[in-house]
């Protein structure tokens, strides 16, 4: 397991990469201020998470790492999470589109999760890539899950969207994900969704002009987490405040 995510974490860095190989690139900052978190030494939290995205000959990828900090809690104060995602697009390997209808593409998509604490896990299955009027883009990813250090193994679907609505000189941006684990091994671990969408506001085009959109956001975060980790009746439902800057 080492050796693999090792090789995942090689595989996504830009710099294991000649410039031909690589698409395009976008890499972000953003600070999230929220309360009323569960399962949490405190429920009011402070956090940093930076972000790759690409596209590259034989697909795509998307990591980011959070760096939690606890506002209110004692003692150990802060905590991490990140995960890595690369795709390996069938119709970039085989150099024709392969898809159907609205199904633009098909991927074999895979996750390794990792951080502090027991949550080690690797995932593996299905991406598909969807053409959908309004979307900036759609995917929809089912995994297999393999936890290594605790007891969430089983079953993930995933959509991922973004959708952009033009205001005015700038633009509000409506993306997010949706994790639902379901069928796990254990019997302990409850099935459980977590929703989690961000509506932002290109404010950098407003202060520097066109030629800086999509480079400095700010908006909410809505976060709800049915059985958080799996643990049945803890539910989380809160907002964070964000900024978001991209490089």
């Amino acid at each position: 397991m080492k050796k693999t995510c090792l090789l995942l974490a090689l595989l996504l860095s830009p710099q294991a990469f000649s410039e031909d190989l690589v698409q395009w690139t976008d890499t972000s900052a953003t600070v999230l201020y929220g309360d009323n978190y569960k399962l949490a030494p405190s429920e009011e939290q402070t956090t940093v998470t930076i972000e790759s995205a690409g596209g590259w000959t034989y697909g795509d990828w998307f990591l980011f790492h959070d760096f939690i900090h606890f506002n209110d809690a004692n003692g150990d104060a802060n905590t991490n999470y990140g995960e890595i995602s690369p795709r390996f697009s069938a119709s970039k390997i085989l150099g024709q589109q392969v898809g159907y209808g609205a199904i633009s593409d098909v991927s074999l998509a895979l996750t390794y999760e990792h951080g502090e604490g027991n949550v080690e896990s690797f995932l593996y299955g299905v991406g598909l890539d969807f053409k959908v009027p309004y979307f900036s883009y759609l995917q929809l990813n089912t995994y297999r899950r393999d936890a290594n250090n605790n007891n969430s193994t089983g079953w993930q679907f995933t959509p991922v969207w973004r959708m952009d609505f033009p205001v005015g000189n700038s633009s509000i941006v409506f993306d997010g994900y949706i994790d639902w684990v379901f069928a796990a091994n254990d019997a302990f671990y409850k099935e459980n969704i977590h929703f989690n969408p961000q509506v932002k506001y290109d404010l950098g085009a407003v202060i520097f002009g066109a030629a800086q959109k999509n480079r400095l956001m700010v908006g909410l975060e809505y976060d709800y987490w049915k059985n958080k980790y799996g643990v049945d009746g803890i539910d989380q439902n809160t907002y964070s405040v964000i900024v978001k800057y991209h490089f």
